[in-house]
C-alpha cells in the first residue's frame, strides 16, 4: 500500500479538484462554523443518491401495499448508510485513495475486475433509474411522451458537465438548492394529509414479518438497495479529498470529525424525504384502502383529489424532476471515480457518461414503449433490487479496508465498530440471499 501521506493527483478523477476547497486555519473566534462549512458539500453530493426516484417507487408501493409497516426499514437503511458513508470517508481521509483505488491495490486482477464490473451495473441500474425518474417526472408536468422523455434526458448530461467546469463548490450550491425544493415540497405534502402521528410511530417499530412475508421483504429490499447506493461508498471516499486539509495526524482527525457532521446532517434530510414519500403513501392511499397504488404516476393522478388541493400533484412531480435530475450528478461523479480507480483509463466525462446513459436507455426505451407505466414503475423497483443485491460487494470490501491497521494506519476500526460493520455486512449477504431464494423458488 503506498504512504497515505503522498496519495498521487493522476488517481483522482478531476486532478483541478484534488485538495481545491480551501480549508480555514484554526483562529480564535467563529473557527467551527467556518470550518464546518468549507467541509460542508461531500455529504450532500452523496445524500442525493438517497432519494433518487427508485426510492418513489419502492417508497409509494411499499406505503399504499402496507401502510407504516416498512417505516422502520427507511430509518434502518439511512442509519446503515450513515455508518457506510463515515467509513467510506474515513478511508480516503486517512490514506489519500478512494474505495476503488484502494481494491485495485489490495485485490487480485480477477477480483478487482469482478467488483469493478458490479459497480459499474450498480452505476447502470441507478442511471436506469434517473432515467425513468426523469420522463416521469416531464409526462406529469409538460404531458410529454415517455419514450421522448428518456431520449430527451440527455440534455441534463451537458447541464451537469457544464456545472462541473464552474467548480465543484458551484455544483454542491446547486445540489443544496434542489435538495432544498425537494424538502420544502414534501412538508407541504405532509401538511396537507395530516398523518396520524400514533401510525407513524408505531411503523418505526421493526416487525419480524417483514421477513416472514415474500412481498413485503422484496419491497424491504427494494428499499434497502434505493437507500444504500453502492456507488455512493466509492463517491465519498473520493471527494472528502476536495477539501485542503493538513495531511498531519491531527489534521486527518479533525477533517473526519467534519466530515461526519456533514453526512449525518445530510443524510438526516435524506431521511425525511425517504420517510415523507412512504408516509404520503400510506395516509393519502392505504388508508383510503387503495393498496395497489404502485406507480409513480398513478400516484400523481390520485393525491389531487385524495388531499383535495389542486397544486398537491405539482408539488409531487417537482419535488420527482429535482430528485432525477441531483441524482444524476452523483452518478456523473461516481462513474468517474470507479472507472478511473478500477482501471487507470481516464475517458473524458462526456464520453463516460454519455456510454452510461445509452447503457440504461436501452432497456428503459424497450420498457416504456412495450409496456409503458406500469412497466416503467416495475423496471424501477428491479433496479433498487439489483443495487441491494450488488451492495455487498462494495460494503465487504470497504468493511475490510478501513479493519485493516496496513492500509488505514493509526485509524483503523475498533472493535466496537468493527463488530458493526462486519454484523452489517452478514445482515445484507442473508438478506439477499432469502431474496435470491424467494425468487429461485
Amino acid at each position: 500500500m503506498a504512504s497515505a501521506d503522498a496519495p498521487s493527483a493522476d488517481f483522482f478523477p478531476r486532478r483541478e479538484a484534488h485538495r481545491s476547497v480551501r480549508v480555514p486555519a484554526a483562529v480564535p473566534a467563529g473557527s467551527f462554523a467556518r470550518k464546518l462549512f468549507a467541509f460542508s458539500g461531500p455529504g450532500y453530493l452523496v445524500a442525493v443518491g438517497y432519494m433518487d426516484p427508485g426510492n418513489w417507487a419502492t417508497g409509494i408501493a411499499g406505503g399504499s401495499a402496507f401502510g407504516y409497516r416498512l417505516l422502520s426499514v427507511i430509518v434502518l437503511a439511512n442509519l446503515m448508510a450513515m455508518f457506510l458513508q463515515r467509513l467510506a470517508a474515513r478511508l480516503g481521509i486517512a490514506t489519500g485513495l478512494d474505495l476503488a483505488q484502494a481494491c485495485r491495490r489490495r485485490y487480485g486482477a480477477v477480483t478487482r475486475t469482478l467488483l469493478w464490473l458490479l459497480c459499474e451495473l450498480a452505476i447502470v441500474a441507478c442511471d436506469l433509474a434517473e432515467l425513468i425518474g426523469a420522463a416521469i417526472a416531464l409526462n406529469l408536468l409538460f404531458g410529454l411522451d415517455l419514450a421522448l422523455g428518456v431520449a430527451l434526458t440527455g440534455i441534463e448530461v451537458l447541464l451537469v458537465l457544464g456545472l462541473q467546469a464552474r467548480g465543484l463548490r458551484t455544483l454542491e450550491a446547486l445540489v443544496v438548492s434542489l435538495m432544498v425544493v425537494i424538502g420544502v415540497c414534501f412538508t407541504i405534502e405532509l401538511a396537507l394529509a395530516r398523518p396520524p402521528i400514533a401510525a407513524v410511530l408505531d411503523g418505526l417499530v421493526p416487525r419480524l414479518e417483514i421477513v416472514s412475508d415474500p412481498a413485503m421483504l422484496y419491497l424491504a429490499i427494494g428499499i434497502l438497495g434505493a437507500t444504500v447506493m453502492p456507488h455512493n461508498l466509492y463517491l465519498h471516499s473520493s471527494i472528502v479529498q476536495t477539501r485542503d486539509f493538513p495531511r498531519s495526524e491531527a489534521g486527518k482527525r479533525e477533517a473526519m470529525r467534519f466530515a461526519t457532521i456533514d453526512i449525518v446532517v445530510a443524510l438526516t434530510l435524506a431521511i425525511f424525504v425517504n420517510a415523507s414519500i412512504l408516509v404520503l403513501a400510506a395516509s393519502t392511499f392505504h388508508a383510503a384502502g387503495l393498496t395497489e397504488v404502485v406507480g409513480i404516476e398513478e400516484a400523481y393522478r390520485l393525491l389531487t383529489p385524495a388531499l383535495g388541493v389542486g397544486a398537491a400533484g405539482t408539488l409531487f412531480a417537482v419535488a420527482l424532476l429535482a430528485a432525477g435530475h441531483n441524482a444524476s450528478v452523483a452518478g456523473t461523479l461516481a462513474g468517474q471515480v470507479v472507472m478511473e480507480g478500477f482501471t487507470h483509463f481516464r475517458w473524458p466525462a462526456s464520453a463516460r457518461r454519455l456510454v452510461a446513459r445509452l447503457l440504461a436507455m436501452v432497456p428503459a426505451l424497450f420498457v416504456v414503449t412495450a409496456y409503458g407505466e406500469a412497466g416503467a414503475t416495475q423496471l424501477l423497483i428491479l433496479s433498487q433490487v439489483v443495487l441491494s443485491l450488488q451492495l455487498p460487494f462494495a460494503v465487504y470490501p470497504l468493511v475490510r479496508l478501513t479493519g485493516c491497521k496496513e492500509t488505514m494506519g493509526r485509524f483503523a476500526n475498533g472493535p466496537f465498530t468493527a463488530a458493526i460493520a462486519w454484523t452489517m455486512t452478514a445482515g445484507l449477504i442473508g438478506l439477499n440471499g432469502v431474496l435470491l431464494l424467494g425468487t429461485m423458488g
